[in-house]
């Protein structure tokens, strides 16, 4: 047994305030120097992570406490980067879990929690965000409770201890009434007495299961994971196990690295039971075991939950192509998803017939959306297909995935919402208040029905209300489901848009692009107010003949195009249409340029 160590995970819903909570355990600790100059969510390192408020990759950090050294996990909240959490949860032996006092468990509270308690982990509660205004701790101490008596958790694991703390200001306590409010020590405290010590044994030859994968400029691969048995020393001969119990390639551990505060320290050994990463491989990956030469059997890993969700993505072949990225090629987009595919394995990449377009399935939309931003960053240009979800045949029956969706909003909006939801095949399963003019609303609705649907929901609940979704299980096939209700404009010339020509174009939809901006023919300018699609010209200017009768001349105003992310170009397109994604912009286009083509493409679908 290693006495002087713990490791735990802190995992939560998105936006409860897992990484904030981490701040103020950093800074207390004594990780930072009083007058050292710390970044906010200094957790969250890349630069999607800080742009969208979210953590996306799971990470560790270490820090001394009485004498012992706590590493310390930061999970993802969003359920589309579940795959993350499922995989980390192998190298912690206890869980923190935070509920906001006002919102309560949500979806992905209920899907990281039971992935915890099926390990036989006893977590410690910590309602958060306790200063807010609306706060309800009881009421959420109740939800929590029904929570864990839904997932099976045993007696031991209902005994759970629960603190009450505000992460931001950097306090917690166990008694909401007479506690004192300055620090996080009862915390840390707790975390040492009731998370055991992890249960290794030190004298048996070295095992370690790799868990996360890095990329390092300067040492190539870096797995992060933690030591099972036995001792790790720099420069000793190993070797990499897969599942099966294969070999993948023998090797000489080059660095050996511990966590300590946000940094990675060389280390010359280190103990089982620690989180270390460790390089030197070429071809050892995630699930992985790295191992002493005389071990024969791999240690086992986590089966992750598969993808319920693809786009495929293909080679950009607009007449804008080459002109704003680099890696254009469709060798260039395989490698870079193939080696993402590699590091994550809640994705999955295949090859289609053609060979020149790739089949990327993963969790949902923004998860496919956050690698698609992060190739358009790195210079890739590509063109993306509508999302579909993945259908299976179970028992010679078609079934399709379904999600549990809880939507908290205002009590005005409820109906509109019921039924939107319904026109899209969801089942209403519960509905009850949840607190002042609110209500909450959970639905079982089919995957299928949910694309596209976010920017429509936050229309009807005038940007109010709040819809959190989880994968449940896979069901029958609901049939045909409406789509998109209104057709687009759709541009019938190259060139650069006209103030001119889009003022006289407003009054037939919304438009997606202001004055001066690249066309071409085919592409999609904007929104009808019909059902059907329209071919315009976007590029007519002002006649400047002097030939004018008074007071025919009006002035050119025009209303702000409608902007939409990358998440919702790619929920709001139809399966003719194609998303084009370059490092400078985001396109809408027809997959068939030209009408004529068109028109014989929608002869031969029907």
């Amino acid at each position: 047994m290693t006495k002087e160590l713990r490791n735990i995970a802190i995992i939560a819903h998105v936006d409860h305030g897992k990484t904030t909570l981490i701040d103020s355990i950093l800074q207390q600790s004594g990780t930072f120097r009083d007058n050292q100059q710390v970044a906010e969510r200094v957790m969250d390192s890349n630069d999607l992570e800080k742009e969208r408020g979210i953590t996306i990759l799971a990470k560790c950090t270490a820090i001394e406490w009485n004498d012992t050294k706590i590493n310390i996990i930061d999970t993802p909240g969003h359920a589309d980067f579940g795959g993350e959490v499922e995989r980390v949860l192998n190298m912690a032996d206890g869980v923190i879990l935070l509920t906001d006092a006002a919102e309560g468990p949500l979806p992905q509270t209920k899907f990281v929690l039971g992935k915890a308690l099926a390990q036989g982990m006893r977590p410690i509660v910590v309602i958060n965000k306790i200063d807010r205004a609306d706060a309800r701790a009881d009421e959420v101490l109740n939800e929590i409770f029904d929570l864990f008596v839904s997932l099976d958790a045993s007696e031991e694991q209902l005994d759970f201890p629960i603190m009450y703390a505000s992460g931001r200001d950097g306090w917690c306590t166990d008694d909401l009434e007479n506690g004192a409010r300055d620090s996080l020590t009862p915390l840390l405290d707790l975390v040492i007495k009731h998370v055991p010590a992890p249960d290794v044994d030190q004298d048996a030859p070295f095992t370690f299961l790799s868990t996360l994968l890095q990329s390092d400029p300067f040492l190539g691969r870096v797995l992060t994971g933690r030591i099972n048995s036995g001792t790790a020393k720099t420069n000793m001969n190993v070797k990499g196990l897969s599942l099966d119990g294969t070999t993948v390639e023998t090797f000489r551990l080059t660095k050996l690295m511990t966590f300590m505060g946000v940094d990675r320290v060389p280390t010359e050994s280190a103990q089982a039971g620690d989180i270390v990463c460790i390089a030197g491989m070429k071809k050892t990956s995630v699930a992985d075991t790295i191992c002493d030469p005389q071990v024969t059997t791999a240690i086992e890993s986590t089966r992750v939950d598969p993808p319920t969700m693809a786009v495929t993505i293909s080679v950009n072949d607009s007449p804008l192509a080459g002109t704003e990225g680099k890696k254009l090629t469709s060798t260039m987009i395989r490698d870079r998803l193939k080696a993402e595919a590699e590091t994550n394995v809640a994705i999955r990449v295949s090859e289609t017939d053609g060979k020149d377009a790739f089949e990327l399935a993963g969790r949902g939309e923004l998860q496919l959306g956050v690698l698609i931003e992060t190739m358009r960053r790195e210079g890739f240009e590509m063109s993306v297909s509508r999302p579909r979800v993945l259908i299976k045949t179970i028992d010679g029956q078609k079934q399709e995935p379904y999600e549990e969706v809880i939507i908290d909003l205002d009590d005005e909006y409820t109906g509109a919402v019921i039924e939107k939801m319904t026109d899209r095949k969801a089942e209403l399963q519960d509905m009850r208040p949840s607190g002042t003019g609110r209500t909450r609303i959970v639905f079982r609705a089919p995957s299928r029905g949910l694309i596209g649907y976010q920017s429509q929901f936050l229309t009807d609940t005038r940007g109010t209300g709040l819809m959190n979704r989880l994968f449940d299980s896979y069901g029958p096939y609901k049939g045909e489901i409406g789509g998109r209700r209104y057709g687009v404009l759709i541009s019938t010339d190259k060139g650069e848009t006209v103030p001119y020509a889009i003022f006289n174009l407003q009054a037939r939809g919304t438009m997606f692009l202001g004055p001066n901006e690249k066309v071409y023919q085919g592409m999609i300018i904007g929104e009808n107010s019909r059902g059907d699609d329209m071919d315009v010209n976007i590029l007519k200017g002002k006649k400047l003949s002097n030939v004018r009768a008074s007071g025919t001349d009006e002035a050119v105003t025009l209303t702000p195009p409608k902007r939409m992310s990358l998440e919702q170009m790619m929920s709001y397109i139809n399966d003719d249409e194609l998303l084009e994604v370059t490092p400078l912009n985001l396109r809408l286009r027809k997959m068939y340029l030209i009408p004529s083509e068109r028109k014989l493409a929608a002869k031969k679908a029907s």
